[in-house]
């Protein structure tokens, strides 16, 4: 299983929505740029990639069943379609109930219990900062209450330089 793998079936998820799986595109890219330079094993690396591939695969689901795109909902539908895509791609168990456990916990920001999730938590911040045109007040909190990674840190403050440098 490649990640290119995982990539096209979540783009056929998906499929019509290219806001949803540009957004995913995005936070694969700098997860994947976080991981290599955070120094992750390649298993690690490779679960990371995959979840933040879809990180947000239940967001269909969770408008359909709640009515709403919020991060708990996201949580709740995302890691059953996360599995099924994983399974039928021939991800070992072990990889799926990792990744299906980020997915299941991206939107929760207090005990992240691995590196990788710190680092996809990072990246889906780093695009939802652009994406949501979020005030720098609350840029400046979420970069001193989340951030942690050096990298992440790193992109952040070259990302958003003239605004949120200063903040924290």
């Amino acid at each position: 299983m490649k990640i290119c793998d995982i990539i096209d079936s979540a783009v056929s998820y998906d499929r019509g929505d290219p806001k949803r799986i540009n957004h995913f595109m995005k936070v694969y890219a700098y997860a994947h740029l976080i991981g290599i330079r955070e120094g992750l094993e390649q298993r690690e690396q490779d679960i990371l990639e995959a979840a933040a591939v879809l990180h947000d695969i239940g967001i269909h689901n969770a408008e359909m069943l709640h009515g709403s795109s919020d991060g708990k909902y996201q949580e709740l539908e995302g890691p059953a379609i996360a599995a099924d895509i994983l399974s039928a791609l021939g991800a070992d168990e072990d990889f799926i109930q990792r990744v299906c456990n980020m997915v299941g916990r991206h939107h929760t920001y207090h005990g992240i219990y691995s590196q990788g999730l710190q680092i996809l938590i990072e990246a889906d911040f780093l695009v939802n900062f652009y994406e949501d045109d979020m005030e720098d007040s609350a840029v400046a909190s979420v970069k001193s209450r989340i951030f942690k990674t050096t990298e992440g840190i790193r992109l952040l403050e070259q990302l958003y330089e003239e605004k949120y440098t200063s903040l924290g």
